[in-house]
């Protein structure tokens, strides 16, 4: 099944205590447009600036993404700066740049109208909107947001919300969204409002997967060095979004494996800056990743009590 991603494409420049690295392709729709290129065609609707470089424009040519709705308008890319420390669980934003991000209207060209799967990018919860006035029917919708639009346009998010099957969103913005400081009742109050299935990251925790009755959890892959985790939530998001359009089926047998896809693709993206990881993995890297988390978290029942 085929994947609509709507969301912002950006240079970012960040440092981190292992390095640092100056205006390299960022932005949601990048993270999640690689990740998501390992399971199923994906289509881009973003907006760049005149300065956007071919060689970008090839890196996801060579992924196979569609770029058709690839916007490019006078002036200048969405830039992005921030710092991480050692914890490396938040970002110190130190500039944003909105650019040409700051009158992106998502127009969705024919042929994406009829995509399978839609994933809505962090953007405001009314552009999210519009862009499901735009698509015909498919067959789910995934959506993230933030902490600004949670506070700044609570209405228009609860509003979105009801036309969206699965919330992939942190556990801050989970308590911040619902007012509930216990997530197992934040998902049941989520549910209500439209979303049956709510994915919670937890950064170096790892995630936990409300859907029906069913709760999931996973950890995060142990890794010896991580370098940056700038769009790891992205990755995450395109891993699990795009396996589930893979699978072509949202039971809680796929949830749950999308889950662990998902972790996988975000513990590749965090070895290296940018999208410098995702772009020299292979589909053997990830099944073997996969199959390592499989064995993480396996153990057997024994005597019972």
């Amino acid at each position: 099944m085929s994947i609509l991603v709507v969301g912002s494409v950006a240079f970012d420049s960040v440092e981190t205590p292992f390095g640092k690295a100056e205006e390299v392709l960022g932005g949601s729709a990048s993270y999640f447009s690689l990740a998501a290129s390992f399971f199923a065609p994906v289509r881009l609707v973003a907006v760049v600036g005149e300065d956007f470089p071919e060689e970008h424009l090839q890196l996801f040519r060579d992924f196979s993404i569609d770029i058709r709705g690839l916007q490019q308008s006078p002036g200048k890319t969405f830039r992005w700066k921030g710092e991480y420390g050692y914890a490396l669980n938040e970002a110190r934003t130190l500039d944003t740049r909105l650019n040409v991000f700051e009158t992106f209207s998502p127009r969705i060209p024919d042929p994406y109208r009829k995509s399978d799967c839609v994933f809505l990018g962090n953007i405001d919860p009314v552009l999210q909107a519009g862009v499901l006035s735009q698509v015909e029917k498919p067959r789910f919708v995934a959506c993230d947001t933030m902490n600004y639009w949670i506070e700044s346009k609570p209405d228009e998010l609860r509003e979105t919300l009801g036309r969206v099957d699965i919330l992939i969103i942190n556990d801050a913005e989970v308590r911040m969204l619902t007012g509930e400081h216990n997530l197992t009742r934040a998902a049941r109050r989520i549910a209500e409002w439209g979303p049956q299935t709510l994915v919670v990251k937890k950064g170096e925790y790892g995630v936990a997967m409300y859907h029906g009755g069913s709760i999931f959890g996973a950890p995060a892959f142990p890794l010896e060095e991580v370098f940056d985790p700038t769009g790891a939530g992205d990755s995450f998001a395109g891993g699990l979004v795009g396996y589930l359009a893979r699978s072509r089926a949202l039971n809680d047998e796929s949830l749950r494996q999308a889950v662990i896809y998902g972790s996988v693709m975000a513990s590749f993206n965090v070895e290296a800056f940018s999208l410098n990881r995702l772009r020299t993995l292979k589909a053997s890297d990830i099944r073997r990743r996969f199959l390592q988390f499989k064995e993480l978290t396996h153990f057997e029942a024994g005597n019972s009590l």
